[in-house]
């Protein structure tokens, strides 16, 4: 834990150190802890940090002339800089796929989720006519759950008028996303938005299209797989949840963490790496960083700030 110039507050995430400064600007360290089934997992993976902050800031970038963002600058691999924003409760998840979560609700027979009606005769992971959005509630402990527009419009949760902006920004950046991805030979499949205002503009907020806020299947083949029944080929955290899974852990009561060897930490590092390259289409430089140039940094990117602006 650091102590920054200005600093009025500090919170420790799962995966993420986020510092307040003067109450109005956010400094995020993305950590190399992971975690998965709402655990966090005893082992840090080398690199996660930087791959994580790196995509999204290269996403933040790629989206900024849809709406602004909480990004200011980006002063360490690991480290974004950025706007504090007054966050939305709700989590807006949205799904060009019958993937995960929305399939298992699907093969269970309901055919609706978050008040949206899904189609009769869908297969695991076929494409919706139409992006669908789930919202989910944005718990502070615990697991999110799931929502509808009624509901969070009926609870006051979010304006009516805000929603609905909310709703046309969450389609937008799900396009733009999807365009990218498709650059990539990829197919971003569902992924999750959380906004904020600033000044009452509502902004982008947090990560956006990384492998843990998103999932993405890989194009070439696609179709084929989907004709005989196959598993897709994906691009996302799933497949440490699927170690997990293979050695008895979904962080049920009672169950042990397994163990995780050099080999497992170092495998799970070489997917990550090999996740950004293929999202982002550069090379990933690791950056090896001490806590004092961290401080060093993060302090002169700080100091850079307008502190006297009225909030």
């Amino acid at each position: 834990m650091f102590q920054l110039p200005n600093q009025t507050a500090y919170y420790k995430g799962k995966v993420r150190d986020v510092y307040t400064i003067a109450d109005r600007y956010l400094a995020m360290i993305v950590s190399d802890r992971i975690s998965a089934f709402d655990v966090v997992l005893p082992r840090p993976i080398p690199y996660k940090g930087q791959v994580l902050n790196q995509i999204a800031a290269h996403f933040l970038d790629a989206t900024k002339d849809i709406l602004p963002n909480w990004k200011i600058t980006t002063p360490l691999p690991n480290a974004t800089v950025g706007y504090k924003c007054q966050t939305f409760p709700v989590e807006m998840v949205v799904r060009g796929n019958l993937t995960g979560h929305a399939w298992r609700t699907y093969k269970s027979g309901k055919r609706e989720l978050c008040g949206v009606l899904l189609p009769e005769g869908m297969k695991e992971n076929d494409f919706f006519a139409q992006p669908i959005i789930t919202p989910t509630t944005k718990a502070h402990e615990g697991h999110d759950e799931d929502i509808s527009r009624e509901e969070i419009i009926q609870r006051g949760l979010v304006s009516k008028s805000d929603y609905e902006q909310l709703e046309k920004y969450t389609l937008a950046l799900f396009q733009r996303g999807k365009e990218l991805a498709h650059q990539r030979g990829l197919i971003l499949v569902d992924t999750k938005y959380e906004f904020g205002k600033m000044d009452n503009t509502i902004c982008l907020i947090d990560e956006i299209h990384t492998p843990d806020s998103s999932r993405y299947f890989y194009l070439e083949g696609f179709e084929e797989r989907q004709k005989n029944g196959q598993q897709q080929k994906q691009l996302s955290k799933e497949f440490v949840r699927e170690w997990l899974m293979e050695h008895g852990f979904q962080g049920k009561e009672g169950q042990q963490i397994p163990t995780m060897t050099d080999e497992v930490v170092q495998n799970i590092s070489a997917r990550y790496i090999e996740l950004f390259e293929q999202v982002t289409g550069t090379k990933f430089q690791k950056q090896e960083l001490t806590e004092a140039e961290m401080l060093k940094q993060l302090t002169i990117a700080i100091q850079q700030l307008p502190l006297n602006v009225h909030s």
